[in-house]
């Protein structure tokens, strides 16, 4: 594995200080490590996994223990992406953004969606909890997002109504992250993962996520990147091909309606 010289200097920093707290069982790093992808610009996604008696007390000490792993410029928990365990954290010498993610073994074994590579345990244990319990990433469900996506046009439709063009221009990333690049990567036989890596990986739709984001704050200019965005959904979704997929028929016709009628009435 090819690590970039940033990234390699951090994890030669990190690794010999946490083998030395015996309260740890070993150490596993996920994201573009895994994939091969990483570049000088990725961060370290690090999983530390922690004995069952220690952990408690290393959880509330861990913000300690990053400031030893390095010199830690700032660091805080990941609640606001739903991961209390996570210490998100930036170092310097070299400036690398790492995530410290602090697990139990039984939850290194369950919680995961990528099998990671080890880079130091103890007695092969967490080597063995991925060989024992493969994960994939979670599945993919178009019809989770058609269940989902017209009341979602509602809204932003009635956002805009109202001249909230800055929450609308806000959902219009939220239906590019969460609809429209999942299911165009999905169509490409690619990981639904967002917009990460869009322009390397479907370079042929560019011009249609170019086309969800207006280029001005203006109602009109909003509107018309809102349409398209539900355009480019409908000819994703049909070029899914799937024919249990329960299309939202009537709510379709009554929030594009509703959106026309909005549009409609701007000066």
């Amino acid at each position: 594995m090819i690590v970039p010289e940033p990234q390699g200097e951090m994890l030669e920093q990190i690794l010999p200080k946490l083998k030395t707290d015996d309260r740890l069982l070993g150490v596993a790093i996920g994201g573009s490590y895994l994939s091969g992808e990483m570049d000088e610009y990725s961060d370290l996604d690090l999983s530390i996994v922690v004995d069952d008696l220690h952990y408690e007390q290393v959880l509330k000490e861990r913000q300690l223990l990053a400031n030893r792993l390095g010199k830690l410029l700032a660091g805080f928990t990941g609640e606001h992406v739903g991961e209390p365990r996570l210490l998100i954290c930036l170092y310097d010498n070299p400036l690398v953004h790492v995530d410290l993610k602090f697990l139990l073994l039984k939850d290194f074994q369950t919680d995961r969606v990528e099998n990671p590579i080890v880079l130091w345990e103890r007695k092969n244990l967490l080597t063995l909890a991925v060989l024992n319990n493969p994960r994939n990433y979670p599945p993919f469900d178009p019809q989770w997002i058609e269940d989902r996506f017209w009341v979602w046009v509602h809204y932003a439709a009635t956002k805009l109504g109202r001249g909230e063009l800055f929450e609308v221009i806000d959902f219009l990333s939220f239906l590019r992250g969460q609809v429209l690049a999942p299911l165009a990567k999905v169509q490409a036989g690619l990981l639904p993962r967002g917009v990460r890596n869009l322009e390397r990986e479907i370079p042929s739709h560019l011009n249609d996520f170019r086309q969800t984001i207006p280029a001005k704050h203006d109602q009109k200019e909003i509107g018309r990147s809102l349409q398209h965005t539900i355009h480019f959904y409908c000819q994703l979704r049909a070029a899914l091909k799937m024919p249990k997929l329960v299309v939202r028929s009537q709510a379709e016709a009554a929030s594009t309606k509703y959106l026309q009628t909005i549009i409609d009435g701007f000066k």
